[in-house]
């Protein structure tokens, strides 16, 4: 681990203890949030040597970096945002994963030039959740209004080039809204992402779903899509559950 990386102005280091790993994050900037967690702990572990992983709208590398234990080969991080690009270029050389992980400021719909079509074994990405509308009520922080609206992509373009770059058979992760599910399942669909695995995610029991985890398979056979065990956020006093607990401090610090 590399502990002479610089901090810019507004810059603070953060800890994922439960994947050993340190992130660069910035307030006026970005900042990880559960949903990335969540996305990465859904995502199968695959520690085949030659697996090759791109993730897609990557932030400052939350989702990527936190699943390099779980995961093999290479991991190729697409971020539009020159900012973000660069916190998440410093965090693999702190967290020493330089030989592994590829941080690509660029547009993902420009990805395959830097990326062949048909050459990935799995597409992870956790994308901007709100459709641009008259009424939305976008973030004046510029950095944080891309990150949550679909200013610069929308999750038609997300999907295509997500199938785009998956090998026969390779596979696709989403984290996303529940509200846009009929949406995101008939975009995959369409897109030749057989839906395989859903999973509904509670803020506290009794609550409506607020986020949906989904995997999809490229040129998968129809039908056969499972429906995983909910996660539950919260307890009804605020606290996290053991299962969000042992997600972000491993299972030590929740015994």
């Amino acid at each position: 681990m590399n502990t002479s990386v610089s901090l810019k102005p507004g810059e603070r280091v953060d800890a994922l203890y439960s994947s050993n790993i340190r992130l660069i994050q910035s307030k006026q900037v970005f900042c990880f949030s559960l949903d990335a967690v969540l996305l990465a702990h859904f995502i199968r572990p695959n520690l085949r040597h030659r697996l090759l992983t791109v993730d897609l709208c990557a932030g400052n590398g939350a989702v990527g970096m936190f699943i390099h234990k779980k995961t093999g080969g290479h991991l190729v991080e697409v971020e539009l945002q020159p900012e973000l690009a660069d916190m998440a270029e410093r965090s693999v050389e702190l967290n020493g994963l330089t030989d592994r992980y590829q941080v690509i400021t660029g547009d993902v719909k420009e990805v395959y030039q830097w990326v062949p079509k048909d050459s990935v074994d799995q597409v992870l990405c956790n994308p901007p959740y709100f459709p641009v509308t008259a009424a939305s009520r976008k973030n004046p922080n510029r950095h944080l209004a891309i990150a949550r609206h679909e200013i610069a992509i929308d999750l038609e373009t997300v999907v295509d080039r997500m199938s785009g770059l998956l090998k026969m058979n390779g596979r696709g992760y989403l984290v996303h809204r529940p509200d846009r599910l009929p949406e995101i399942l008939a975009c995959l669909t369409s897109h030749r992402l057989a839906p395989k695995r859903i999973q509904f995610i509670y803020p506290k029991a009794g609550s409506e779903s607020n986020m949906v985890l989904i995997e999809a398979t490229k040129d998968g056979r129809p039908g056969g899509c499972r429906i995983v065990s909910p996660v539950i956020v919260h307890h009804q006093n605020g606290e996290y559950t053991p299962q969000i607990k042992e997600m972000l401090y491993g299972k030590k610090k929740t015994e």
